[in-house]
């Protein structure tokens, strides 16, 4: 049987724009009950005012255990039990290894990684003692791949993905379910500047209806393009001279794409500060 938002309590992580904006209108479109999360709280709040249904905005800190810690208790008090916490927060900064800021490789280790893990050891244990629950995650394909240009990024999405199989195992049979959501590149801020490869340039409408999906249809792993999931796999069992002439035709070179592009060094030194140069 299909499992329905209607009702559901969902509290999102970068909530404000993008991705966790648009899954945040679609759940409350849906019926669910929302609390956005982002680290500017004014404009959580002028978000989810913008926003159909029962939606309320907070501040969040991914990075900071305290601030983790008082979203999930402000969603409780305004909504009730967190049914659903969608980890979407996340940083990029794109270019050569070699020459990616200390700061910026932190920065991403900090929101990526730890604000995952964090959330997840924040969340599920209620979750668990109730019976119920969902921990929704949006990693990236890059949880599978490593593009040039993005090894960090993908390091924080392999880990991730590490992550959350360890802690399936360990909820077996608890009633928690978690899912990581692993997009392509999708066209918003974070993604500026970069190439898709030879796969199609997703919306933030696609990974909110693959959250809702996941809800209604609880699975692990989720990618999107689905076809992408399947290229992955036979592309696995290949020798690897094989596999990466093929990842070479289909993954996009993110250090070529992005070199001395404007817009990139923008989103970067607005997302990640100082840690972007």
């Amino acid at each position: 049987m299909k499992r329905t938002p209607v009702g559901l309590v969902v509290a999102v992580t970068g909530g404000a724009a993008g991705i966790g904006k648009e899954i945040a209108r679609q759940l409350a479109e849906a019926g669910a009950r929302v609390c956005i999360g982002d680290l500017s709280g004014k404009a959580a709040r002028e978000a989810a005012a913008q926003l159909p249904g029962t939606v309320h905005g907070c501040e969040l800190d991914v990075t900071d255990a305290r601030s983790f810690h008082d979203f999930l208790a402000t969603t409780e008090a305004l909504l009730g039990p967190v049914d659903v916490l969608v980890n979407n927060a996340g940083v990029m900064w794109v270019g050569p290894f070699d020459l990616e800021p200390e700061a910026a490789t932190a920065r991403m280790l900090a929101v990526n990684l730890h604000g995952v893990i964090r959330g997840v050891r924040l969340a599920a244990p209620a979750m668990r003692a109730r019976g119920n629950g969902h921990i929704i995650t949006i990693a990236s394909l890059a949880a599978k791949l490593s593009p040039a240009g993005e090894a960090t990024y993908a390091a924080t999405k392999h880990g991730v993905l590490g992550y959350l199989t360890g802690v399936r195992e360990e909820l077996r049979g608890s009633g928690v379910r978690l899912t990581a959501i692993m997009p392509g590149v999708v066209d918003t801020e974070l993604a500026a500047g970069t190439a898709t490869g030879s796969a199609p340039l997703l919306q933030p409408a696609d990974v909110a209806r693959a959250v809702l999906d996941a809800i209604e249809r609880p699975r692990f792993e989720v990618t999107l393009p689905a076809q992408v999931g399947l290229l992955l796999r036979l592309a696995g069992v290949l020798p690897q001279r094989l596999r990466d002439a093929v990842l070479r035709r289909t993954v996009p070179n993110q250090v070529a794409a992005v070199a001395g592009s404007p817009v990139r060094r923008e989103y970067e030194k607005r997302a990640l500060g100082d840690a972007g140069s």
